[in-house]
């Protein structure tokens, strides 16, 4: 079989009824599956998916495992040569799966390609990226990300990048099984950056194919706890920088983290039950560092 689609779902049946349907409509020309797995959801996805779409293969997780774990039970369950990474919110126009597949078949030292992700006919979200530490960061927020949105409109050549987003990521298996899959350890955020970054590192090349454009909304399933996930975002954030970066660079994330926290607190931000919760969250984050679990 070619290609594996792998779509990870928790509570998000509206936005992975489009999905599906789009890959339905517009399915690749290459033998492929599509998998689904589900984080234990309880808005009756599970059932609904039997029922609306029987050739999806469904893999029920026993809990929530985050983004990481799901996608790596996918990856063991397909056949696929090619593994796609979906996410719920995204919708697959006509011959895109196609061009991304076309395009690693082409070259043998790409290990993965990523589209050009829309939110709309004049937005689009940088999906793709150089390095990641403080410096290049917030340098990329505050130039590279419109410089890049601007080439995205025009179109241009295929680029070679440091890592591609994982809301539409498709790699070689043999790559993804050389960089050891994704890191476990990552419940939600930055996995698809550590990846990429391993996969480079066993000396795999990473394309961004701007001709090739898939519709994601973004934030479908952390929208509804922000405060929650954005917790999440700053712990795989100080774990990402603690694996991959100067102690240098660690020090400045930790500096700016414990500064957000304080202004988080004085904006009350941690309020009843569950903000006291989350506040020791932080505190502990602060104290022990993010690759703790």
């Amino acid at each position: 079989m070619d290609l594996s689609i792998i779509i990870v779902n928790y509570n998000d049946r509206p936005h992975l009824d489009a999905c599906l349907s789009s890959l339905q409509k517009h399915a690749p020309s290459a033998e492929h599956e599509v998998i689904v797995v589900d984080n234990a959801s309880s808005d009756g996805s599970r059932d609904w998916i039997a029922g609306a779409f029987p050739a999806v293969r469904l893999i029920e997780s026993p809990g929530n495992e985050g983004f990481s774990k799901a996608n790596n039970l996918g990856a063991r369950e397909s056949r696929g040569e090619f593994l796609l990474f979906l996410n719920t919110d995204t919708v697959v126009p006509s011959g895109a799966l196609d061009g991304l597949l076309a395009k690693l078949k082409s070259d043998p030292s790409l290990g993965a390609a990523g589209p050009t992700l829309v939110h709309g006919p004049r937005s689009y979200q940088v999906s793709f990226g150089r390095k990641v530490n403080f410096a290049a960061q917030l340098w990329q927020k505050l130039v590279l990300n419109r410089y890049f949105e601007v080439r995205q409109k025009s179109g241009g050549k295929d680029r070679s990048v440091g890592w591609l987003s994982a809301a539409c990521l498709l790699c070689r298996r043999t790559a993804f099984e050389q960089a050891g899959g994704f890191d476990e350890r990552f419940f939600i955020y930055f996995e698809d950056i550590d990846l990429c970054f391993r996969m480079r590192k066993a000396g795999w090349k990473l394309v961004h194919v701007p001709g090739v454009r898939v519709f994601h909304e973004g934030g479908a399933t952390t929208a509804p706890r922000a405060a929650a996930s954005r917790f999440e975002y700053r712990k795989s954030q100080l774990y990402f920088y603690e694996k991959h970066n100067s102690r240098m660079s660690s020090r400045f994330l930790r500096l700016y983290l414990a500064l957000n926290f304080r202004l988080l607190t004085a904006h009350g931000a941690f309020r009843g039950a569950d903000g006291v919760r989350l506040k020791q969250r932080y505190a502990e984050l602060l104290r022990r560092g993010g690759g703790s679990r």
